[in-house]
């Protein structure tokens, strides 16, 4: 069996535990997304063995124009972690909601090759730090460049190729793809979503986390459909433990 096929299984059948332990209750999102960046930290460093150095470090946001999906699980964390932190950001004049909104309004339904052009900054950026940073998506995660010139040059529209770390995306994909098909065998919500709108209905809803965890979507009205869910379906399918 390829290697990838059975991380993916070992960590289908660690997410489908914890489902099946958990329940539907609030605590399952912690526990679903400890396991899910537990195991990409715990996989990259070998995946990236044989890469060059990273250029990635504290204080560099270019890439943060990029469009980011993320799965209902990440999003509500996103949206637990803003209530908590927002009444002590807006006694210092910093009000992260509103940027969203701001962001948002300039970027729904654009394109990915849109939006990058746009260069709408992640409302989540603060004097070159990202707010987010403990609960940041796989995504984000997963994102790592080997030439800072060349992500400078991509960002500023001079260069269509960035040398990115192919370790890190492989394995945030096969973490989050885990992750969604053992939701999808669970009745929740599997897609991945444009994370500031959806992260909007999750902080105008205040009963969003419940209604996601009975089974709705959602998040329907901001699914990213690049790949159709029948296809992304049959794939889990062929892969997922039997």
């Amino acid at each position: 069996m390829h290697p990838s096929r059975e991380f993916f299984q070992a960590l289908h059948r660690a997410f489908d535990t914890t489902l099946a332990e958990r329940g539907r209750t609030p605590v399952v999102l912690d526990a679903l997304l400890s396991q899910a960046f537990d195991s990409f930290a715990g996989n990259v460093a070998i995946q990236c063995e044989d890469e060059p150095p990273l250029a990635c470090g504290r204080g560099c946001a270019t890439c943060c124009t990029l469009r980011v999906g993320a799965t209902a699980p990440e999003v509500l964390l996103v949206a637990r972690f803003l209530r908590a932190v927002t009444p002590r950001l807006l006694e210092r004049g910093v009000d992260l909601v509103a940027g969203l909104r701001e962001a948002d309004a300039r970027t729904a339904g654009l394109a990915e090759r849109e939006r990058v052009a746009l260069r709408q900054r992640c409302p989540f950026i603060a004097q070159g730090a990202c707010v987010i940073y403990p609960v940041r998506p796989l995504a984000c995660r997963g994102h790592a460049s080997h030439d800072l010139k060349a992500c400078i040059e991509a960002a500023a529209g001079r260069a269509l190729q960035v040398p990115y770390s192919e370790g890190h995306r492989r394995v945030r994909s096969l973490v989050q793809n885990a992750m969604q098909s053992s939701l999808r065998d669970a009745g929740l919500a599997w897609s991945v979503y444009e994370l500031n709108r959806a992260l909007l209905i999750a902080l105008d809803d205040e009963h969003c986390e419940a209604r996601w965890l009975d089974g709705e979507d959602v998040f329907a009205g901001a699914a990213l459909d690049e790949v159709p869910a029948e296809e992304m379906a049959a794939a889990f399918d062929e892969l997922r433990p039997h």
